[in-house]
């Protein structure tokens, strides 16, 4: 009698299939776990005779290598199933997705932030080149002859006669702006400046300087107190 219900057994799992993660699911409880068919032929054992238990076991166990075989043939088909789906599912035309990458310097945002500030109350924004010649670095701000500044101990000097360095301060735009613009003036130069120093955790030989000018009638000490605040 037995030996009808094992047949059945057998059949249903030849026959099963499966194409999604529930299906899978549902052979497994059917076919695999403790309260499934082949589950009961196990617990069954009890009621064979005992001259038949052996044949039986044998019969049983086949049954369940089929039925795990088939399991796994079944995990195989559901995973590439959905990897086809998943394939599918990109629109290989779509423009790409706007992420943004990366994020914005400390520095840089702090140079913007302050750039926004002074537009606001009227400043325009004045850039120069960080190379600079002698005039505009130090004789046109007064620098005199034996000045420290004009040392090769405090200044990165690219040439001598004529003199060529890297900026020591962002003055020097505020002397190409005064050259090229007659007052009212009113701007800000931020920018790298560069001077011969010991790097420590306190200084560096590149830094920043943001620097404003003001150049109108009647420009006082209380203008420079309101534009700080």
């Amino acid at each position: 009698m037995y030996q009808e219900k094992i047949e059945a057994i057998k059949a249903a799992i030849t026959a099963a299939d499966a194409t999604t993660p529930d299906q899978l699911e549902a052979y497994r409880m059917e076919f695999i776990s403790k309260k499934s068919v082949v589950g009961e032929l196990f617990a069954a054992m009890g009621q064979i005779p005992n001259e038949e238990k052996r044949t039986y076991g044998q019969v049983v166990n086949s049954v369940k290598q089929l039925a795990e075989e088939k399991f796994q043939e079944l995990i195989e088909k559901v995973s590439s199933s959905n990897k086809k789906s998943k394939s599918a599912d990109i629109d290989l035309t779509l423009p790409p997705s706007n992420y943004r990458l990366g994020g914005i310097h400390p520095l840089t945002a702090t140079r913007q932030r302050i750039i926004e500030i002074f537009e606001r109350i009227g400043f325009n924004l004045s850039e120069g080149p960080e190379i600079e010649d002698d005039w505009h670095n130090f004789t046109a701000l007064n620098f005199p002859e034996n000045h420290p500044a004009r040392e090769m101990q405090d200044t990165f000097f690219i040439e001598k006669n004529p003199d060529i360095a890297l900026r020591t301060h962002t003055s020097s735009v505020q002397v190409r702006v005064m050259e090229n613009q007659k007052p009212p003036i009113r701007t800000l130069s931020p920018g790298r400046v560069y001077r011969n120093e010991a790097i420590s955790a306190r200084a560096h030989c590149i830094f920043h300087q943001v620097e404003g000018l003001y150049v109108d009638e009647n420009v006082g000490f209380a203008d420079l107190k309101n534009t700080l605040y």
